[in-house]
């Protein structure tokens, strides 16, 4: 089933039991743009002018690994690089945005598609950064599934610099302006997976990738 027709039908089911028609009426819409506008923003923490910076220490603050490249056909080398130097498999799923690169010249050896159980690396782009606390905004679609993300130990996704974000805030504004709604799932990434017992003893990788590393292209 289309993911789209199958969220249409579970926002029928909650309108049908609200008595209200099952696709939103145009003045609903226009309603909801109207309230946005009119009410302003909450307070926001102060930040630098030098947003990229702000992203990058923050980023690295919740243990993500950073490189930086000039372009994307530079993004195959680095992912490269990055796995044999953790002694890691450059066997991967990604995305198929990302199928234009020449994966296989940079010892790569990439398929398209959804990871499976024994997929140890995935490679994903993402919907845009957020500076204010290191977060990856990520919106589901039929070429950009959640579980590559959340299944393989280790998580490599690519970040074009023009798609970092001051703050949340912005994120969403990003969105309503290029898509209208959000995705099927929406998902903030800020990190590796984590959580500590009654200790606080930390553990990295409990509910998803035990490593997170951003490839940000810089002319991108």
């Amino acid at each position: 089933m289309d993911t789209s027709d199958a969220r249409n039908r579970i926002f029928a089911r909650i309108r049908n039991a609200q008595h209200r028609p099952d696709a939103a009426r145009a003045n609903e819409q226009a309603a909801a743009e109207d309230y946005l506008a009119r009410h302003p923003q909450g307070p926001r923490p102060a930040m630098s002018g030098d947003i990229m910076a702000t992203f990058i220490a923050k980023a690295e603050a919740l243990s993500t690994t950073i490189n930086r490249v000039p372009a994307m056909s530079d993004v195959p080398a680095a992912a490269s690089t990055y796995l044999q130097a953790n002694g890691l498999t450059t066997r991967a799923v990604a995305w198929p945005t990302l199928r234009s690169l020449d994966w296989a010249s940079a010892g790569c050896e990439v398929e398209f598609r959804k990871p499976h159980g024994d997929d140890l690396v995935g490679i994903t782009g993402c919907f845009c950064a957020i500076a204010e606390t290191g977060a990856l905004m990520m919106m589901s679609g039929p070429e950009t599934f959640a579980s590559a993300t959340l299944l393989p130990e280790t998580h490599i996704a690519v970040v074009p610099a023009s798609r970092v974000v001051a703050g949340h805030e912005d994120g969403f504004a990003l969105m309503r302006s290029e898509r209208g709604q959000l995705s099927r799932a929406t998902n903030f990434i800020a990190g590796p997976s984590r959580t500590a017992d009654i200790e606080q003893t930390l553990v990295l990788g409990a509910h998803g990738p035990y490593r997170v590393h951003l490839i940000i292209v810089d002319g991108a």
